[in-house]
């Protein structure tokens, strides 16, 4: 009896370590793209250089539309982490978006005088570079 004690009890040792161990790679995982590079590991947001996004929209600046800055009531609705108000979000000229880096799985839109990175399928804001405009 002793013998099939141990048996079971390693079978059950087993089996709870697989069901604790880590997801596939890929797996689970909603902060990781293969696009590692542009991404800060510890805390796997977007890494912005925005000095060098100013100076790309300083150099391109006549491709810019006019610009209007937002009423106080609808600037305040926007922020990091929280989905992008409907209807305040322009496009860019696809000259300008060709410019400026891309980030895999995000767009660029200009709001007011901000330009906002966001993310394609949920429409969350990831950065906000305000008055660049």
């Amino acid at each position: 009896m002793t013998a099939r004690h141990c048996t079971l009890f390693l079978a059950l040792s087993l089996c709870a370590g697989s069901v604790l161990a880590q997801p596939p790679h890929a797996r689970g995982q909603a902060g990781h793209h293969q696009y590692q590079t542009t991404h800060n590991h510890s805390s796997s947001r977007v890494v912005i250089e925005e000095a060098v996004i100013r100076t790309i929209l300083r150099d391109n600046h006549m491709y810019v539309g006019q610009v209007d800055s937002l009423p106080p009531g609808i600037r305040k609705n926007l922020a990091r982490g929280k989905p992008l108000p409907p209807g305040i979000a322009k496009q860019l000229d696809s000259r300008l978006v060709a410019q400026l880096p891309h980030y895999p799985g995000y767009d660029w839109r200009r709001v007011g005088r901000d330009l906002v990175l966001i993310a394609v399928t949920t429409a969350v804001v990831e950065a906000i570079l305000d008055n660049v405009f």
